[in-house]
This record gives C-alpha cells, structure tokens and sequence, in this order.
C-alpha cells in the first residue's frame, strides 16, 4: 500500500528531491565520505588555478607557457561554473546562497575570466579563489576555527556602529589638521594643497610615516608632534571596542559543521533542529 494518497503530488517529486538531497550532502556537507572527497578536489583545483594565475604574472613563464596556462585557466573556470549552478540547483533557497558570503565569492571566482574577454588583464583577480580554501575548516572538521570565526564576525557587526563613529571623529580631525598645516607650511614645504595636506595628516595619524612631506617650520612640527601622539592613542580605540565585542560573543556556545538544505548556511549551534536562517528543519 501506498504511502502517499493519490491526489498526492510528492511521490512525482521525490525523485527529484532526493537527488537534489544526495546532491546537497555531496556539495555542502562533509560528513560523508563522498562529501569530504568532493570538497578535497575542489581545494586542490583551487590550489591549482591560483597558482596557474600567479605563474600567468611572470613574464618569463608567460612568455614560454601562456597558450597553456589559459588553456589550464579555462579549464577550471568552467568546472567552477558547473559547480556554482549545481550548488545553486541543489538548495531549496538559491537565492539565499547566491546573496551569502561563500555564494559571493563563488560567483567572483569565475567573472573575472569572462570579464577577460571584454576587458583584459582582469583575469588576475582570481586569485580572489584562494577565498573559498575556508570550506577547509570545514571539511578538517575544524569546528572550533568555525566557531571562533563565527564569533570574531559577530564581533565585527556589533562593533560596526561605534567604529564608524570613531572613523568620523577621525575623518574630522585630518580634515582640521591637514587644513592647519597648509596654512602654517605653504606650498614651499610640499604643502601645496588642503587634500595633499589631508594626506600628510592621515599618514602621519597612523604613524605610516612615509617622509615624502614634512613640516620644515618649527609651528609646524610641534603641530605634526601632536598629530604623531594622538595616532598612538587612536589606534587603541577600535581595538578596545572590538576586543569587548568579542569578549561578549566568547561567551556563546560553539557551532556544528551541519549545513542547512535549503539555504546552504552553516555555523548552526549542535544541537539545533532547525536553521536560525531561514527556519527550515536541519
């Protein structure tokens, strides 16, 4: 007998469902054996392409080789293209994945070779590949980096609100003192603008110190010495705010490797059933 009643639509389905499920726990997961072996390929093809861009920016191996590391690029851009609608096929919400940080950075991992095309030179930003060895600590089963990763982003977001202001309050300050140092020190002195003067206060702020401008009258640089003592103690600031962001998130427990069917999100806590994302049973 029939598990399904017959004005039931799932029994057509589920043959699409369950390979579209199979296919989620071979792409997202790395508990199986299929699951670690496929993410295991993909770092090694992503070791391969950068390197393969690397190589490209020697001139000497460009010259001798270049017909054969496009061909190599090319290669793994369409395996990457194929793997980046199989992940979208294989979630629920394709979507939610395309607009998450792994969603991004896999769509930024095959434009720039198409973007080649159009514009030259701009296949070399896919070294920006190098970004999806992450899914190592998943695949290692490094939970603990995943957790602490997790937390250190959380930090970052609530921290956001009172580093912008300080930025501001920063931002306020070069504007003042850059303007100051063109009055005092003139063009004579390298001075020969407010922005270049800007410049002068924000490289001297963080304490960067490129020497190309400095002051040469004596106001002048008893007014860079105040510039040079307050960059010591603003660059305390956002690592204060950050650090007691980051002391709040420790205190939370850690996450599991799971990742959620339909939007492909992970860092769930271990003993969740349900996705904190979108809700969807785990």
């Amino acid at each position: 007998m029939s598990r399904f009643p017959d004005d039931n639509p799932l029994p057509e389905k589920a043959p699409l469902l369950s390979w579209r499920a199979r296919m989620h726990e071979v792409i997202f997961e790395a508990d199986t054996p299929a699951g670690k072996a496929f993410d295991v390929l993909l770092i090694v093809c992503i070791l391969g392409s950068v390197l393969a861009v690397m190589l490209d920016s020697v001139k000497s191996i460009r010259l001798a080789y270049g017909p054969l590391l496009t061909t190599v690029e090319w290669i793994f851009t369409v395996l990457f293209t194929i793997e980046y609608l199989l992940r979208l096929f294989s979630v629920g919400k394709p979507l939610k994945y395309a607009g998450s940080f792994f969603g991004i950075v896999d769509l930024l991992a095959v434009i720039p070779t198409y973007l080649s095309l159009v514009l030259p030179g701009t296949h070399y930003l896919l070294v920006i590949r190098v970004l999806r060895i992450l899914r190592i600590f998943r695949i290692l089963k490094l939970v603990q980096y995943l957790s602490e990763a997790r937390m250190l982003m959380q930090a970052l977001r609530s921290s956001g609100r009172k580093i912008t202001v300080f930025l501001f309050a920063v931002l306020t300050m070069v504007i003042i003192f850059g303007s100051l140092m063109y009055m005092i020190e003139g063009e004579a002195a390298g001075f020969t603008s407010i922005p270049r003067s800007i410049y002068w206060a924000i490289v001297t702020l963080t304490t960067v110190g490129y020497g190309d401008i400095s002051p040469q009258t004596n106001f002048g640089q008893v007014v860079a010495s105040v510039v040079m003592v307050l960059g010591y103690g603003i660059i305390a600031v956002p690592t204060g705010i950050v650090t007691v962001e980051m002391g709040q998130a420790f205190r939370k427990k850690g996450v599991s490797t799971q990742s959620c069917q339909e939007c492909s999100a992970d860092g769930h806590d271990p003993d969740a059933v349900h996705c904190k994302y979108c809700g969807s049973k785990l």
